[in-house]
């Protein structure tokens, strides 16, 4: 008889792609589905992107790489952390990942042993939780306050550690599911309240490059040890690549090598490559970007006259993370209906927020303007 394993059957499903499978299934059955349910750009990746990788390709040879990565996309990404940020960072403490789902993994497996525990945002990405259960850690629920605009503070973490200490923390910005961005002097105090617990602090930063007015700030400004996961997957429009870096401590280096080398062997070879070539596509990403702009300001005009006006800071990424405790007190069958009814799907906030998410909806404005106009149209409709 075959029996789930406990660390499987603690992983709870990821909505989103829940919602998405639904979606899908819907539009194969030929209903027009206006998708803001995930977290995934409607633009191509880059030209160069895409020429790049077919050049790569043309050569018929496909292989492995060094398990931390192409040394010229380490170079690169080092370099760029001078270039934007005025962070200097050698390219050896740079690893490439197999997204940024496997920075998660390779993270918390080099910080942590077996049972630590681990202070999380809440709402957040729901795979933090995941992952961390998966790999008998245990999440710790930091949880966002309206008067710190809904992200995560030194007092906060402070507070957390005090009721049960914690060994590690992570923090997101601009977050996942509301797009709130931590200030400058937030981060730099996040930072060295980690420091003065003794904490190793992971900083996710993906969705950086996408932000509305609200500087975006790495970590490693404030603490050159602190673990720095991002992704080609958001700005650079490369999801399906499964390509993202780390930024690592000089002491997890090897650490980090040994168990990629044994887990994944390498990031995808041609997707490196793109990845490389996505450096020189700024001005074509900042066009999306710009695009991203115009629907945040389609949404945050129309979501009020629709009930839906009560939304987190959304300073960056592309989401509003809407309270819709005034229609529904279920999210989940809010988003079933608004799925079936209205031909538009987005993600309930249990995702993100396992105690206050069945209040909320998490809308992705990652689309075209049109499809945003769309959806506002359609809601209008069903709403009433």
């Amino acid at each position: 008889m075959i029996t789930i394993s406990r660390r499987a059957a603690a992983v709870q499903p990821f909505l989103a792609m829940d919602v998405m499978a639904a979606a899908a299934a819907k539009a194969r059955a030929g209903t027009d589905v206006v998708r803001m349910e995930v977290g995934q750009p409607s633009a191509p990746a880059p030209r160069a992107v895409i020429a790049a990788a077919q050049g790569a390709l043309a050569t018929g040879r496909v292989p492995y790489t060094e398990a931390l990565g192409l040394p010229a996309l380490r170079a690169r990404i080092a370099r760029d952390y001078a270039e934007r940020h005025g962070v200097s960072v050698s390219p050896e403490r740079v690893v490439i990942t197999t997204g940024s789902s496997a920075g998660f993994v390779l993270a918390f497996m080099s910080l942590f042993d077996a049972g630590a525990r681990v202070a999380v945002p809440q709402p957040g990405y729901p795979a933090y939780r995941s992952i961390l259960t998966a790999l008998d850690l245990v999440p710790v629920p930091m949880v966002l306050r309206a008067e710190d605009r809904f992200a995560p503070t030194a007092a906060l973490l402070r507070e957390t550690h005090a009721r049960s200490p914690v060994s590690g923390a992570l923090v997101m910005s601009p977050a996942n599911p509301s797009g709130t961005v931590i200030t400058e002097a937030a981060l730099r105090d996040l930072c060295t309240a980690a420091h003065s617990l003794g904490l190793p602090l992971i900083s996710d930063e993906i969705y950086h490059g996408l932000s509305y007015g609200q500087p975006t700030v790495t970590a490693l400004r404030f603490d050159p040890d602190a673990v720095v996961i991002n992704s080609f997957s958001k700005y650079h429009c490369m999801t399906g690549w499964r390509v993202g870096w780390m930024v690592v401590p000089e002491t997890l280096i090897r650490p980090i090598e040994r168990l990629a080398q044994n887990l994944y062997i390498s990031a995808p070879y041609l997707s490196q490559v793109g990845a490389l070539a996505a450096f020189e596509a700024t001005e074509e990403l900042d066009a999306v970007r710009d695009g991203y702009a115009r629907n945040r300001a389609i949404l945050l005009d129309a979501l009020p006259d629709l009930g839906l006006g009560r939304v987190h800071p959304a300073d960056g990424a592309f989401y509003l993370y809407a309270d819709v405790a005034n229609l529904t007190n279920d999210a989940a069958d809010f988003c079933r209906r608004m799925l079936h009814e209205a031909h538009v799907a987005a993600t309930p906030g249990l995702d993100f927020d396992p105690d206050l998410g069945s209040h909320h909806v998490r809308f992705s404005f990652a689309g075209s303007e049109a499809e945003c106009r769309e959806a506002v149209a359609r809601l209008r409709r069903w709403l009433g």
